[in-house]
């Protein structure tokens, strides 16, 4: 996890992905994004017998949690052996609000199998708790002001980013930019945390 990325996995959307991500976001302009978090019943039926660590993670859904890289790596070494798809946000950024939903949704379907983390960028925590508070989540979301967790991954400086790491805590691939619809990041937790 200490070193950069290898140049030889991928860390950019192709450039029609790119293109596909814009329309959808710019399509969204205006509008406000809806809640799509599953009821609290369909929650617990689906995270019923988690293992242990991921039951762990469950427990701190849709907190706003403190801490510094070592901290945030702590977590991280935790979760060692399972995948872990890690969504960097802020409550002030369209794109990020835009696909948020999706991510209501995938770490509720995947959450067995997968480890979900917020990464909370540049943003002021009582915007971003109001946030969670409309958009929750079954994840915590660690708080990043100054984006240094963020550069101890080396996750790139634009909002939103997903970082997907394997079980052993290597980045796999980083997608820059907003999901465009749920299909399309349901294929990425596939490919690059499930594969």
């Amino acid at each position: 996890m200490s070193g950069r990325p290898e140049s030889s996995r991928r860390t950019r959307a192709g450039p029609l992905a790119a293109a596909l991500a814009l329309a959808a976001v710019m399509a969204g302009c205006g509008q406000a994004p809806r809640s799509s978090a599953p009821s609290p019943a369909e929650v617990r039926a689906a995270f019923a017998g988690s293992p242990p660590s991921l039951a762990a993670l469950h427990a701190s859904a849709n907190r706003l949690v403190g801490g510094d890289p070592a901290a945030f790596h702590r977590v991280l070494a935790t979760l060692r052996g399972y995948p872990v798809v890690i969504n960097k946000w802020g409550s002030w950024c369209g794109p990020c609000r835009f696909e948020f939903p999706y991510f209501q949704q995938v770490s509720v379907r995947f959450g067995r199998r997968v480890a979900f983390l917020g990464l909370d960028g540049a943003d002021n925590p009582g915007d971003a708790k109001d946030f969670l508070r409309r958009f929750p989540v079954t994840y915590p979301s660690y708080q990043d002001p100054h984006e240094d967790i963020a550069r101890s991954l080396h996750v790139p400086n634009g909002y939103p980013e997903t970082l997907f790491l394997d079980g052993q805590g290597r980045v796999n691939y980083i997608h820059q930019g907003a999901y465009p619809s749920l299909s399309a990041l349901v294929t990425d937790i596939r490919r690059y945390a499930l594969a």
